[in-house]
């Protein structure tokens, strides 16, 4: 009977499009394709199948709209931990058929009116306290208890469990950007932003919390209009498109502009960001480059690096492109090594440690095979960037302080590191 109930239930929030024949359609689809995983979108009659094979059992979900695929398998995936975490670690035929009442009312949890809601097992075991049925086969150890009190008073969630300790308590941050370029042949910027984010790993006891603060232009205002003060000289920078991790307050974020959290245990990302506007470009690249005639060419380039005299760069790697044509190449550099490489057209100089304020520069002559053909102009290809500065942000983003705070009072040890790397670093 409460099976029944249940299915009438789950019948309704099908979409009103999609008939019983339709999912016969699918069904069969699925036992004639041969190729399984080619594509995981099916659309059949007025619906869309998005669909996921796990162990001999598929997981299929019906939509008869314009909906979010991404959205969907995420929600799949996280709702089949979730069942594993009920089940003792197994998800198959036999375990869905051994816990079919407790499956529909996990899914009443996890599912409202099409929007998937919280799915942390930690959490939903306060509420729904039922066990699933193992397994005879399940060699994995049943899950610990959840001190349900302790949970509510702490307000800890999913991503961190209570009893953790450590003999040193740290916290390591890094901020890592990767800066983007694509300038005309003209010498013009057609693109420059930087995408970044923050990283994370943490090795503290008990339940911290912790607060950030970074030279942001909204965070630094807010911050003096709270302090009643005005705001301290110096570079600000303005985020876009900032995406938090989930143990980060956003309602603390919205009113006082700050980053507060209760970290998860060890490494996780804390944030992504995005800045198009007063990106400081590490290098400047100036190339010179002379067709003499049909069989020879001249490649000048000179690199600066404009940061700071005592940092350096790392795996400095310039690729220059060259005419199909090539036969032979001559370098002179005046700082590390260069070559031809003819897979794919390219003077390729390597610099293993490029120190900041210099301006090391490759001369090259290129001898061209003559063809009896009409010579077509050649169209430089842009001049593409590797490297990797450490301890230089091409956003300017600095780190503020971090405060750690936890009842206990212990001592914590912070550790900040700036990485700065080529994205899409083109000339």
């Amino acid at each position: 009977m409460e099976i029944e109930k249940y299915k009438s239930h789950r019948e309704v929030d099908l979409p009103n499009r999609c008939r019983g024949n339709m999912v016969d359609a699918f069904r069969m689809h699925i036992m004639q394709t041969k190729e399984l995983g080619t594509c995981p979108v099916r659309q059949i009659g007025g619906c869309s199948f998005f669909y996921m094979r796990i162990s001999n059992v598929y997981i299929v979900i019906v939509v008869s709209s314009n909906a979010n695929v991404a959205c969907a398998f995420k929600f799949v995936v996280e709702a089949v931990a979730l069942f594993k975490s009920y089940f003792g670690g197994s998800f198959d035929e036999d375990a869905i058929r051994n816990n079919f009442v407790l499956i529909y009312e996990l899914l009443d949890e996890i599912m409202d009116f099409g929007y998937p809601q919280n799915l942390s097992p930690e959490i939903l075991k306060l509420y729904i306290t039922q066990e699933g049925v193992r397994s005879p086969f399940s060699t994995k150890p049943a899950d610990k208890p959840v001190p349900n009190a302790t949970l509510q008073v702490t307000g800890a969630v999913g991503w961190r469990r209570e009893g953790l300790v450590y003999k040193k308590n740290e916290v390591f941050l890094d901020i890592v950007e990767s800066v983007n370029l694509l300038m005309s042949s003209k010498g013009s910027v057609l693109r420059c932003d930087v995408t970044g984010k923050i990283l994370m790993k943490c090795f503290l006891s008990g339940m911290p919390d912790l607060k950030l603060g970074l030279n942001d232009k909204i965070g630094l205002e807010k911050e003096s209009q709270i302090k009643s003060r005005p705001t301290k000289s110096g570079k600000t920078i303005e985020l876009d498109d900032v995406t938090f991790h989930q143990c980060v307050n956003l309602t603390r974020f919205n009113s006082e502009k700050t980053v507060s959290f209760v970290p998860p245990d060890g490494e996780f990302e804390l944030m992504k960001y995005r800045i198009t506007e007063g990106v400081n470009l590490p290098f400047r690249v100036l190339p010179t480059i002379k067709e003499l005639g049909r069989t020879r060419m001249e490649v000048n380039v000179k690199v600066k690096s404009v940061f700071g005299a005592k940092m350096f760069a790392l795996g400095v790697v310039i690729k220059i492109p060259v005419p199909k044509q090539t036969a032979k190449t001559s370098f002179q550099v005046t700082s590390g090594r260069a070559k031809y490489n003819a897979s794919i057209d390219c003077l390729v100089w390597k610099i293993r440690k490029f120190p900041g304020q210099t301006e090391p520069t490759l001369s090259a002559e290129v001898e061209l095979i003559s063809t009896i053909a009409e010579k077509k102009s050649w169209t430089r290809p842009p001049i593409q960037m590797e490297f990797q500065v450490p301890m230089f942000t091409a956003s300017g983003l600095r780190v503020r302080f971090l405060k750690v705070w936890e009842k206990s009072g212990y001592n914590t040890v912070e550790w900040v590191r700036y990485i700065t790397k080529a994205g899409s670093y083109e000339i």
